[in-house]
């Protein structure tokens, strides 16, 4: 017997069609093989498709699985988004949390109605931030990004920070140079096998201003060059400020606005909302926006 799906194109991170971070979003994904899911994503060739999938038991609301065009990933930030964006809209659902299941744990996702329109707001999952890596990776790393030790911020560790799904965090001091890279993607691809992490985040950052960060995100070992708008990037990226001490806070939240996806004509924003204690992130939370690209049913 054959099943009928509903797919969506989602752009988050923004309320402009064909900006920000598109994500493929299978809302009723029930009966889906992982073959067929991973097959579904490398038609849809975004850079994450959600899959959403009924709970099986009264812990969670949903499941939902993230596979980018070429393996599954345990958690994605614009594709979750996106996810609980077109259940709300084809639900109508008022503001309220959803307990999503997911590769990084069970994790509340707040839906905000405003206006007849919806702002999600993600909390992400267990905070890590290592030290910083070795000079020798350090070298090999601005060599692939086409740039030198000097160009990065003295008192920005080149780190990798996670929140379910880890990035390297290199801070750099100039926004020309930032639009300008063109990193060697091998290189990266290899690298990621050698430090056991897949995207790279580079990012100035300017206090003095709103949005305070601009960035761009690299992860050619598991088929994205450069994605948009990156949930799983900013996150982590607000646990790395605190917990090195890079931003001024009252030892209880940091909250700060980010614009990603400039250089590759793809712009959008997001919200990182940072929970403290003991001069630590103890919780993140990204905030954004979506809107409908497209629509479409696949019968499988």
């Amino acid at each position: 017997m054959k099943n009928l799906y509903r797919i969506y194109q989602i752009d988050s991170f923004t309320k402009e069609r064909l900006t920000g971070n598109p994500a493929g979003v299978v809302t009723n994904a029930n009966g889906l093989s992982d073959q067929q899911m991973q097959k579904i994503a490398r038609e849809l060739n975004n850079s994450e498709t959600a899959f959403v999938f009924n709970s099986e038991d009264d812990t969670y609301d949903v499941e939902v699985r993230f596979f980018t065009p070429t393996k599954e990933v345990p958690i994605c930030g614009h594709a979750t988004i996106a996810a609980h964006y077109a259940r709300a809209i084809e639900n109508h659902l008022g503001t309220t949390r959803v307990l999503q299941k997911t590769g990084a744990g069970i994790l509340p996702v707040d839906i905000v109605q405003e206006n007849d329109d919806y702002k999600i707001v993600m909390t992400q999952g267990k905070i890590e931030v290592r030290e910083a890596l070795s000079p020798k990776v350090q070298q090999a790393l601005a060599a692939a990004l086409g740039i030198s030790l000097n160009d990065i911020m003295e008192n920005c560790p080149v780190a990798i920070a996670s929140t379910g799904h880890s990035k390297v965090m290199i801070g750099i001091k100039e926004i020309n140079m930032l639009h300008s890279l063109r990193p060697n993607m091998d290189i990266l691809a290899n690298l990621s096998g050698e430090i056991g992490c897949n995207g790279y985040y580079v990012f100035t950052m300017n206090q003095n201003e709103t949005p305070m960060i601009h960035g761009r995100m690299f992860a050619p070992a598991i088929g994205i060059n450069e994605d948009p708008v990156t949930g799983n990037a900013n996150g982590p990226l607000g646990a790395y400020l605190v917990h090195y001490g890079l931003v001024p806070h009252n030892d209880t939240q940091f909250a700060f606005n980010i614009v990603q996806g400039e250089a590759i004509g793809r712009a959008g924003t997001m919200e990182v909302q940072v929970k403290i204690k003991n001069n630590q992130p103890i919780e993140v939370k990204i905030a954004g926006n979506a809107v409908i690209a497209f629509c479409t049913e696949l019968v499988l």
